[in-house]
């Protein structure tokens, strides 16, 4: 959980970091070489952070003497409700961030299309430009490519879930079910079971880690700087807000519950 909490910390300064270096990038109206190239630096910084994110958790998963195995990082006590709904191997799924591109792009093209009209009608509305509404036909079919090649490895990575959660009705453990006295009963042939079934599961969680990364990375090639910036402050937003929202919304359902009368 401390290593979640300072995930979430660093996120927030990343974030803080990266509006900045945006914003000045765009007040400069055009951005130059000096201010692409600090943006560039924030972006490797990113995914620095993201791939040491990863790592830490990997370790964690390995270490058989930590409290916290596979199973503690799909369905986290450190989440929320729903943002734990939504989840996909203890993160989110690696094609939401080719998501992300679609829905921001067609956002700003939206918003530049009506400051365009706003200009021509005497208005002096500033048009930002260098963002994900600028992505080109060539960048398009390349994100596009790497979409159709992330579901492919997120349907193959979904199918040996299936085939894990699968083997719960396959020996040992429907047969240790089935024979215990009393029904429920813990011993160390269940545990041995149970810690064979985390093992495989950490497997898997590792390569939606994996993928998590490398479709991330190749995302942020194919953008320019600032495109990467834009798409990373997206990125940091809903992470972040998710879990905010997430948060609020379990304390009303709490405080609704608590304050319902019993009929």
């Amino acid at each position: 959980m401390d290593s979640f909490n300072e995930w979430i910390e660093l996120e927030k300064n990343d974030l803080d970091e990266l509006v900045t270096a945006y914003s000045f990038s765009n007040d400069n109206n055009n951005s130059n070489n000096s201010d692409d190239e600090r943006l560039k630096r924030l972006v490797e910084k990113g995914i620095n952070h993201f791939e040491e994110y990863c790592k830490k958790r990997g370790e964690i998963i390995m270490d058989q003497n930590d409290i916290y195995d596979a199973t503690s990082f799909m369905c986290p006590v450190w989440g929320n409700s729903f943002g734990n709904a939504f989840l996909w191997f203890g993160g989110c799924r690696p094609s939401l961030f080719i998501r992300l591109v679609y829905s921001v792009g067609g956002s700003e093209f939206d918003q530049h299309l009506s400051d365009q009209l706003h200009t021509r009608r005497g208005g002096d509305g500033i048009i930002t430009r260098g963002n994900l509404a600028d992505i080109s036909g060539q960048q398009l079919h390349m994100v596009n490519a790497l979409h159709c090649r992330t579901m492919k490895e997120e349907h193959k990575i979904s199918s040996k879930m299936a085939t894990l959660q699968e083997q719960i009705a396959d020996k040992p453990l429907a047969v240790i079910a089935k024979n215990a006295e009393p029904v429920g009963e813990w011993s160390e042939e269940v545990e041995r079971a149970m810690k064979a079934h985390s093992v495989s599961l950490g497997g898997i969680l590792a390569e939606a880690d994996r993928l998590r990364l490398s479709t991330f990375k190749e995302l942020m090639a194919i953008l320019t700087p600032p495109q990467a910036v834009d798409l990373l402050i997206a990125t940091k937003k809903l992470h972040i807000s998710m879990r905010e929202w997430g948060k609020t919304r379990d304390r009303r359902l709490h405080l609704r519950t608590i304050t319902t009368p019993t009929p």
